[in-house]
Parts: structure tokens; sequence; C-alpha cells
């Protein structure tokens, strides 16, 4: 089974680190993965996104022709990628920066979190990727919760930031914790 994610947000909130460790995680569980990042204005507050494909089979391109996950920090990335979400596909909501009278696609499943409120409960503030990657894994079930930790923890111990691991876990675990689906 092919899964694709589109993860986007702002410059600076982590989204190509976040497709880097759904890709490192998949990867470690014994998936085929792309990971194409896009980058362009980022640097001036615009959106920078990354696409990640995860399959048991060979991935003929990087490319996604339709949306299983929509990953968003912001709501331009909403904006921008909302329309290519497959019927029954997810889009997952960054509730602190994202209007909450915004309206959706009624064939979707959208979820909203609070991701800077839970970064900032799990004292990671820097962490709301990492509270909605558990609110990914929560809802999708697309990886393993324990797998998918384990091959975070790993990535970052191999990027030298270890000692990152146990409050990142925790950003992990609230937003595991903390969706309504």
């Amino acid at each position: 089974m092919l899964t694709e994610i589109i993860c986007a947000g702002f410059g600076g909130q982590g989204v190509l680190t976040t497709g880097l460790l759904i890709a490192y995680a998949a990867h470690k569980n014994g998936k085929k993965i792309t990971w194409y990042p896009s980058y362009g204005s980022e640097m001036r507050g615009g959106t920078a996104n990354c696409t990640v494909k995860i399959s048991d089979e060979e991935i003929a391109s990087p490319y996604a022709k339709g949306i299983d996950i929509l990953f968003t920090l912001n709501e331009p990335a909403i904006d921008k990628f909302e329309k290519q979400i497959k019927p029954g596909g997810y889009l997952f909501v960054n509730s602190s920066l994202v209007n909450e009278n915004k309206v959706y696609r009624d064939d979707i499943n959208v979820i909203k979190i609070d991701t800077n409120f839970f970064a900032a409960k799990a004292n990671n503030p820097k962490g709301a990727n990492i509270v909605m990657l558990g609110a990914v894994l929560k809802a999708t079930k697309f990886l393993d919760f324990d797998q998918f930790k384990e091959g975070m923890n790993k990535y970052f111990s191999d990027k030298g930031k270890a000692k990152f691991n146990d409050l990142n876990v925790a950003a992990l675990l609230e937003g595991y914790k903390n969706i309504k689906i």
C-alpha cells in the first residue's frame, strides 16, 4: 500500500524535519520511502513543505498525486494543499495558528490539535511539529507508535541531539494522547 504525505507550514516550524522523521522511521521499519523537499520563500515567511511517500513496493515518482495525509502547521499550508487530499484522507490542523471558523471539505477527516499548547505542556516549546506527529500516528496508524518513537530517537541521536529525546518523546505523547478522533 502506498501512503502519500505532505508536511507543510512556515519555514522554521520544522516541517522538513517532520518529513525526514516520517521517512526515517518508515525506512527503519522496512518500508520503501521517498522524501522530496520544496524550498522557496520560506526564509521570508512563505510556506515550506515536503512530500513523503511510503510503500512496501518500489516508488516510481516522488510527486504526490493524491494526498492521504496532509500535515499542516499554518493556514496558508491548508489553502495550498487541501484540494489535493484524497476523499477520506486526513487533514491535520494546528489549531494554535488556524482560524477556528475556517471551513473545510466535508469528504475528508479534519483533526485539529493545539500543537503550541501541548508542546508547552511537554516543556518542549519548539516541539509543535512533534506534537502533531503524535496526533498523526494515533489517528492514521500508518506507523506503530513505539517503532516511530525509536526511529525518531535514533534520528536525533545520529544528529548529535540525543539530549532532546526525552522532550521529543514527551511532545509526541502529548499529541498522541490529546487528539479527538
